[in-house]
């Protein structure tokens, strides 16, 4: 999944969840695969949880806020469990 384009998804589960509201429905591109990790949304409660691919992902800021960004080409990076993410097409 390197380089490649996602779409976060724009779910809205309720109790602990780790991608921020404001990516989600958001276009950036995979920057690295940061390995596999229990899901945090599942540890949060004490349960059992089969390990998920992380990713750092990067964001312009004209993604992010559109004509609001300030520096649209500046970036952010967000750490993002592949469940949240659909890869884009070319």
């Amino acid at each position: 999944m390197m380089a490649e384009r996602v779409r976060v998804r724009t779910m809205m589960p309720p109790g602990h969840v780790r991608t921020p509201a404001y990516l989600r429905g958001k276009t950036g591109t995979v920057e690295r695969a940061l390995g596999r990790f229990g899901n945090p949304e599942e540890l949060a409660y004490g349960r059992a949880t089969d390990t998920r691919e992380l990713y750092r992902v990067r964001f312009t800021m004209s993604e992010i806020w559109g004509k609001d960004a300030e520096r649209s080409t500046d970036t952010v990076d967000a750490e993002i469990f592949a469940h949240w993410l659909d890869r884009l097409e070319d």
